[in-house]
């Protein structure tokens, strides 16, 4: 069977729109996969003797699944010499196993991945280099499966032959529509029955303040009893804010509300070029701190809890620091879901933060202003290509079906831009020098130094999350002098967030102290049944403080309501 070109087509769109390679003859490679994988070739020139050894395993692993697939195609069971990694749902179709052919297509597949794994191991490459030639290597071998062509997905063809080549005609028509309406990338979902403030950020509530850079929400209470000490979720400014808010039964923010917290929430404009020169400090002094502000304008406590996710918590763990180095003391306690504030373990967006790759970056944004959302969102996509790329290649263009209509990926669709100097500025001193953690960040000319922040934190990580590991994660529990509370959750960067009562979910607690060693911390972990939002409601219960009569009405003489929630920011299209 020779697979058809879709996935080397597929894979060369990908990486173009990722800017990986705009003209590779004249090496316009900012993130400079190729020139990895170049040079992991000239590496393997030097190393004949690594690369003649990968060459003999994958000959030997060839013969076996050959052997392997004669016995198979007589009736044996013999199993082949390498097998799908955990996970990989990919060759899940009995055809693989039944079917002597695509057994065999399977194994010659599985066992190239081996060989190309092999040989970036001969090639021994310096740290960033090799971890760049094996993103890109990845990328490419998802974008070659045989499960991303026709012939080589038993589906696929089933498909076509029970519906009389309608699936063909179906994909081609998806496929075509992707390319004028999509950039060519495989639609995820279908969100033509999701609308914000219907059926997503549905929340009740009202805008009670607006600036150029961020509107405020205050929600209705759901009882007559509330506590003290308003929370306030802060949402980083790379994704819309109702995450937090994703729609009923599945919020946060309402799951807040009704556990008796005054809730507000902040929402961020989708930048435009008019935002250019916004920075890091802007956004900390017109984004957390501001709405601090106004959030005890509103409700007249004079202390707020704080609810960020990613990014933004990275923001509200600069504002304590700053908060904590001129005696400000207007945060009570802080929790932190998904959040790096030490950089040292950055995941796979690691990949995409180098000096050559930053400056590349900043080329780019200089001439619009702002960081095409596009860019980001495809970023995040291509580390987890098979999930978030390739699987609906085959769902939407080999088997012709609509894409799932799915909340979280509506959600996921619906990002925004990067003013180019806060964008900049973010990923030289987070990712890049690891300011924070290490204490050189600066405010005002301060050197910030979180230790100095003696402020309760719940600091929670997900498991299986790719953006922000866990174990990146529970360094936040190291770098405050407050008591804090860890806790892990299964899942990923978002689902591990929205994680709703329901029988799946479950998290992992340690009663004891933390340790300064997140694997100690799991080892003696229980693994509890239900959901971390159970945990989380006794924890900030308690920073919440004695009940107090709900408000009347939302807002204030100086800050009334200008409109209803979810308001005019998060309705910004990118």
């Amino acid at each position: 069977m020779n697979p058809a070109p879709l996935p080397e087509l597929a894979g060369r769109a990908v990486l173009d729109r990722l800017g990986v390679a705009e003209d590779p003859l004249i090496g316009a490679d900012p993130v400079s996969f190729l020139r990895s994988l170049g040079a992991a070739g000239a590496a393997l020139v030097r190393n004949p003797v690594g690369a003649a050894a990968a060459n003999a395993r994958l000959a030997i692993g060839l013969a076996a699944a050959l052997r392997a697939t004669a016995r198979r195609a007589v009736g044996s069971e013999t199993s082949g010499p390498v097998s799908p990694a955990t996970g990989d749902k990919r060759f899940a179709d009995p055809a693989y196993a039944d079917n002597p052919l695509f057994f065999l297509l399977a194994q010659q597949y599985l066992l190239s991945g081996q060989l190309v794994t092999e040989l970036l191991d001969a090639a021994g490459l310096d740290a960033d280099r090799d971890l760049k030639a094996r993103f890109a290597a990845r990328f490419i071998l998802d974008a070659m499966a045989p499960t991303n062509t026709l012939p080589g997905n038993p589906a696929a063809l089933r498909a076509a032959f029970d519906t009389g080549g309608k699936s063909l005609l179906r994909g081609a028509q998806n496929m075509l529509g992707d390319i004028r309406h999509n950039g060519g990338w495989p639609s995820q979902v279908d969100g033509s029955d999701f609308e914000v403030g219907v059926n997503m950020a549905a929340t009740p509530g009202s805008v009670v303040y607006r600036s150029d850079l961020i509107e405020l929400i205050q929600y209705e209470p759901q009882g007559k009893r509330v506590h003290a000490v308003p929370l306030l979720f802060c949402p980083p400014w790379i994704n819309k804010y109702y995450i937090m808010d994703l729609a009923p039964g599945k919020s946060l923010i309402e799951w807040a509300v009704q556990h008796g917290h005054t809730c507000f929430a902040i929402s961020y404009r989708n930048p435009d070029a008019s935002m250019r020169d916004l920075g890091f400090e802007d956004y900390l002094r017109q984004g957390t701190l501001d709405a601090v502000r106004v959030v005890r304008e509103i409700t007249g406590a004079p202390e707020v809890n704080t609810v960020s996710v990613c990014l933004g918590g990275t923001l509200t763990a600069i504002g304590l620091a700053y908060n904590a180095a001129i005696g400000d003391s207007s945060i009570k306690s802080a929790t932190f879901l998904n959040t790096h504030t030490d950089f040292s373990v950055p995941g796979m967006l690691g990949v995409f933060t180098d000096e050559a790759t930053i400056a590349g970056l900043e080329k780019q944004m200089a001439k619009k202003g702002y960081l095409d959302s596009g860019k980001m969102a495809h970023t995040f996509d291509a580390l987890r290509a098979n999930d978030l790329v390739f699987q609906y290649v085959v769902n939407n263009w080999l088997l012709g079906k609509k894409p799932p209509a799915f909340d979280l990926l509506v959600w996921n669709k619906d990002s925004t831009r990067m003013p180019a100097k806060m964008h900049s500025q973010y990923l030289r001193a987070c990712y890049l020098n690891n300011e924070f953690a290490r204490g050189q960040f600066e405010v005002d000319g301060i050197k910030l130094d979180p230790g100095k922040v003696e402020v309760d934190t719940y600091v929670l990580s997900a498991v299986d999350d790719h953006i922000v590991p866990w174990v990146s994660g529970y360094r936040t529990t190291q770098l405050f002098g407050g008591r804090n509370r860890f806790v892990l959750s299964t899942s990923g960067h978002i689902a591990g967030i929205v994680n709703p009562p329901s029988p799946k979910a479950k998290h992992w607690v340690n009663e004891d102290s933390v340790t300064a060693d997140p694997g100690e911390w799991k080892a003696a972990a229980q693994l509890r049944e239900g959901t971390w939002w159970e945990d989380w409601a006794l924890w900030i219960a308690k920073q919440g403080g004695p009940k107090v009569g709900a408000p009347r009405q939302l807002g204030s003489t100086d800050h009334p309501p200008i409109e209803a929630a979810p308001g005019s920011y998060v309705r910004t299209r990118a």
